[in-house]
């Protein structure tokens, strides 16, 4: 048996990563000012990652290692937009987690260990290359919920965490297994090809196919494995919920991407029909849900379940009765949707994290009353989030919302456009509840607001995105469009 030795180019990026993490972790342990050396070096890797990514990306779509991983416009698109999504968590994240003495070289390392597994994940060919990278994510992702040791209710959602993500961990195992049997191959392509050619047992890659659309609905969020996501936001740090409630979605997009459309898009209309069901649960029960919560972080927890819903509604239009012509606007009006979500969550939370101060958690709605008197520009930028995620005109939500539901509407899916509209409508109201207690009630604590410089500028900048995206959308929506044009 010969060795072939794989080309290291295409993977320049996760490899960096890998070699920054043990110098993050060496550095933080030897140095006298630890956490100050490892968030340079952390957003420095960033932004490493992000200059080899460019400069590696050539438009063509290339494999190596034994065709395990695949590098096109798809996954070097969504890396630079998970490299942004992950340095911007890390910057408003910073005096939130050194008030509470949990700023640590640790802290660091868990960031870029599930950085990497989400680039994993994006640029994976093969299903347990795919696994691999959902499991250092998800490792990573339950030690970082637990990070506040003192805390009961964090070490509760960790707990909760772990069990149900491990649950969801081995639907998905068994849903590969079934997979591999039937196909005789872990390739994604390799299965797709053995899918054609009608190779393998049709049941069997059936029940393959249900275990791997539960695995991946518990990854995105949505109905009926939603159960994690209210806990989780609620009981783990507001920066850990921050950086869960933003860059795993799009890791969890270009998983779906992978294993449905790359892998299996010979059965787009079985999958398409449990999709449509799961897409359906989790508009109308994260919207109806969502207002009665006071607590913000569960609100936005619901909000969470209804967008991801909106988001495979996408998915959900791609085919229709055997016409794949659907598929690329349906598919970038998808990848559109998850990319606004994610720029509208990280300002979400990021003013959440501005409230709150050392012995404070600022998460319920009386936290923000009169917050347009105590800082109006930042009611502001609260106020464009929430408009923005209601999908109200002209935001950059509102056209997430308005291309996809374009894309159901063109597949014939009437009536669910008309659902999807009523619960937008009934979502609103949990939304503009916000900002009317910014606006029109009298603050509980007058004290003017405070933050360090570049999180008060960069805040700034990320509403004024959502804002300046909204205004002329026709850019990113391009974007995503022609990275998937050249991954299909």
């Amino acid at each position: 048996m010969n060795f072939v030795i794989p080309d290291f180019y295409p993977a320049a990026a996760e490899l960096f990563v890998v070699a920054m993490s043990f110098v993050i972790l060496l550095a933080g342990t030897f140095s006298k000012q630890p956490r100050n050396v490892a968030y340079a070096l952390s957003q420095l890797t960033l932004i490493g990652a992000a200059a080899i990514t460019l400069f590696t990306m050539d438009g063509q779509v290339s494999f190596t290692f034994s065709n395990m991983y695949v590098d096109d416009l798809m996954g070097d698109f969504l890396k630079l937009i998970l490299y942004f999504a992950v340095a911007i968590a890390l910057l408003y994240s910073r005096s939130y987690m050194h008030e509470r003495k949990i700023e640590t070289t640790e802290y660091y390392v868990l960031v870029i260990f599930a950085t990497l597994g989400m680039m994993v994940m994006i640029t994976a060919n093969h299903f347990l290359t795919i696994y691999l990278g959902l499991e250092l994510l998800s490792l990573a992702s339950y030690a970082m919920v637990a990070l506040l040791r003192d805390s009961a209710r964090a070490t509760e959602a960790a707990m909760k965490y772990f069990v149900l993500g491990s649950l969801a961990s081995g639907l998905l195992l068994y849903g590969i297994s079934m997979l591999y049997g039937a196909a005789g191959t872990l390739e994604i392509s390799g299965v797709a090809q053995a899918i054609y050619q009608q190779a393998g047992n049709k049941t069997v890659l059936m029940f393959g196919l249900v275990f791997i659309v539960a695995g991946l609905a518990f990854k995105l969020g949505v109905v009926p494995f939603h159960m994690w996501i209210p806990d989780v936001y609620h009981g783990a740090p507001t920066s850990i919920t921050l950086f869960i409630a933003s860059a795993p979605k799009l890791a969890a997009f270009a998983m779906a991407m992978r294993l449905l459309v790359n892998g299996l898009f010979e059965f787009a209309e079985q999958w398409q029909s449990m999709l449509m069901v799961l897409a359906v649960l989790s508009i109308v029960l994260g919207n109806l849900a969502a207002i009665a919560q006071s607590n913000l972080k569960r609100m936005l927890g619901y909000s969470g379940i209804s967008h991801m819903g909106f988001m495979l509604l996408g998915l959900v239009s791609g085919v229709v009765g055997g016409d794949r012509h659907f598929a690329l606007n349906a598919y970038s009006s998808a990848m559109f949707y998850v990319v606004s979500y994610v720029l509208t969550s990280l300002a979400s939370f990021g003013v959440l994290l501005l409230l709150s101060r050392a012995g404070f958690e600022a998460e319920t709605l009386d936290d923000f009353k009169g917050l347009n008197k105590r800082n109006s520009w930042f009611a502001g930028v609260m106020a464009m989030v929430m408009f923005s995620m209601a999908g109200i005109p002209f935001f950059v939500g509102f056209f997430a919302k308005f291309s996809v539901l374009q894309a159901v509407v063109a597949a014939g899916y009437i009536w669910i456009a008309i659902l999807a509209v009523v619960m937008s409508l009934i979502g609103a109201y949990y939304y503009l509840r916000v900002v009317k207690v910014m606006f029109f009630d009298e603050p509980l604590d007058a004290t003017p607001l405070t933050a360090p410089a570049d999180m008060r500028v960069l805040l700034s900048l990320n509403g004024i995105a959502i804002a300046g995206l909204g205004l002329v959308p026709q850019g990113l929506m391009s974007l995503c469009a022609y990275s998937l044009l050249g991954s299909l």
